[in-house]
């Protein structure tokens, strides 16, 4: 029986917790980004990211397969799955695997915590979907700030460390549009997430096959830590991971679910200490802990709990 399968099976009839998954997702998101300096051993940046979508879209096309999930029709739907591909499959994947070239995972992990606060200011300031409220601008306020300390700027930088970072931030400005533009064009589509996944993961893989072919490069003996590096990458990052999502989705309240971009840096922190020998200086992790706070400012996550609003 295939992992996804067995996982799908296994969550079905789990007694366990939903706080549990919580945290197993947020250590399978927050170990990625040591997978990808393991599968960076064997392989160029655009070849990591091309082999994690293909090892996703196999998987989610064993998930789809395995729950009868439908696949859209419709042009238009396959118009948008390819847009939220580059968005948020193939060209901040390949940007954050280009930055661990030049950055730590450890830094890149927690670059990639300021995703909430590129997806509001793109929301608010770009897309001009929402109101930006003082709540909103002080969290954005603190956010940023936490940015500045993080990547401590005052250190100052040679060309490559800003290359590196500089591709980080830049996929969490993908993602930022990545999600505004998923919510405004496949929120409201009657198709199920999981054949919505698989329809924008294989998109994904077919526009970095080009690239991968033309420009990639792949040592003849990779290392088994970067065989294993990139299958993890893929079956856990992008098919487990989901699996695990829908299950949180189901039954997590829904205030809840998108607070494993919180656990996700921490994770990234301790496994690229202790599995990669990379160093953590005193502003990295004050950084993100500033950057968390706004997000959650910004979120009124501080405010909904000091309500007396009835529990969801």
């Amino acid at each position: 029986m295939s992992a996804p399968v067995a996982t799908t099976k296994a969550l079905a009839r789990s007694h366990v917790p939903w706080q549990v998954w919580f945290v197993v997702l947020g250590a399978i998101w927050g170990c990625s980004f040591w997978w990808i300096k393991l599968g960076l051993r064997w392989m160029t940046p655009v070849d990591v990211a091309f082999a994690r979508l293909a090892a996703g879209a196999g998987t989610l096309v064993l998930i789809s397969l395995f729950t009868r999930s439908a696949w859209p029709r419709r042009a238009s739907t396959w118009g948008h799955l390819f847009v939220v591909a580059i968005l948020l499959n193939s060209a901040p994947f390949t940007l954050f695997s280009y930055g661990e070239t030049h950055v730590s995972a450890v830094l890149a992990g927690l670059i990639n915590a300021t995703t909430p606060l590129a997806t509001l200011i793109v929301v608010l300031f770009v897309l001009r979907q929402e109101r930006a409220s003082a709540s909103v601008l002080t969290g954005l306020g603190v956010g940023l700030l936490g940015v500045v300390i993080l990547i401590g700027v005052w250190n100052g930088f040679g060309a490559s460390q800003w290359l590196g970072m500089g591709s980080c931030l830049a996929a969490v400005v993908c993602y930022g549009f990545g999600f505004s533009y998923a919510r405004g064009h496949l929120a409201t589509l009657s198709h199920s997430p999981v054949a919505l996944a698989t329809g924008q993961v294989l998109c994904g893989t077919l526009q970095l096959l080009p690239f991968a072919l033309l420009f990639g490069h792949v040592h003849a003996h990779p290392p088994l830590s970067s065989v294993m590096g990139l299958a993890a990458l893929g079956i856990l990052g992008t098919g487990v991971a989901y699996i695990i999502n829908f299950h949180i989705v189901r039954n997590a309240p829904a205030s809840v679910v998108s607070s494993v971009t919180y656990l996700t840096p921490i994770f990234a922190a301790i496994v690229g200490v202790t599995f990669l020998g990379e160093s953590l200086t005193w502003n990295e992790p004050i950084g993100a802990i500033l950057i968390l706070v706004g997000a959650a400012l910004a979120q009124g996550r501080f405010q909904r709990r000091g309500s007396s609003a009835a529990p969801v």
